[in-house]
């Protein structure tokens, strides 16, 4: 009697009192593990095939010990470019016995599940990107990219800090915009972004646009 099963991410055919070696195991040596992710069972003339698995049938092992494989050379080499590079790599394996295969009734392996980690900048952004959801739903911002030296990044930025209208910049002063925007990227002055939002806020478009014909990137030429 035979049996096709997955062990560790692999498809061995094995039977009973086999020895194989598989990816590492976090199971302690002298212990039994049991797969029960079985894809064909074979006993004489008798053959099921599982779709893909076969319910109620598992393999039993031992674990005997863990050891690491035979050394494997890696060796890169770029033709005409003087590039060579070798590395050598042990896997880590379990040598298991096969104790005895298991055609029914066998229970089913819980795996425990665990809950998905949350990266660090994911749960940083949560609460701005929650703040900004907020804004954005008591009433459409305005386009602060119209304030000289402001691109879509450093929008997106505000908005983000709940910045989203040209009256809520000009509140703000200079050093503490430069303090929001710390981590875009460029070189960015902000000393005359108030007072061109507040330009904006009143209307005074052709007074803005004047002003800004003047300036290069929100620095006064």
């Amino acid at each position: 009697m035979y049996a096709i099963v997955e062990m560790a991410g692999q498809q061995f055919k094995v039977a009973k009192d086999q020895k194989v070696y598989v990816h590492r195991l976090q199971v302690e040596e002298g212990k039994k593990v049991t797969f029960d992710n079985v894809l064909l069972l074979s006993d004489g003339s008798n053959v099921t095939i599982g779709a893909p698995a076969i319910d109620g049938a598992a393999v039993e092992a031992k674990v005997v010990k863990h050891l690491k494989g035979d050394k494997v050379i890696v060796f890169h080499k770029k033709r005409r470019k003087g590039y060579r590079k070798k590395n050598g790599h042990r896997q880590s394996l379990t040598e298991i016995v096969i104790e005895s295969i298991i055609s029914k009734g066998a229970k089913k392996v819980e795996t425990k599940k665990s809950e998905p980690k949350v990266k660090k900048e994911e749960a940083k952004a949560a609460p701005v990107a929650a703040k900004a959801k907020a804004k954005k739903a008591t009433g459409k911002g305005d386009d602060l990219k119209k304030v000289e030296g402001i691109g879509p990044k450093i929008a997106e930025t505000l908005n983000a800090a709940g910045i989203s209208t040209f009256a809520e910049l000009a509140k703000i002063d200079s050093a503490k915009i430069s303090e929001i925007i710390a981590d875009v990227r460029g070189n960015h002055v902000t000393e005359t972004w108030p007072k061109q939002a507040q330009l904006a806020a009143d209307g005074k478009w052709d007074e803005l646009q004047k002003w800004q014909d003047e300036l290069d990137g929100g620095v006064a030429k």
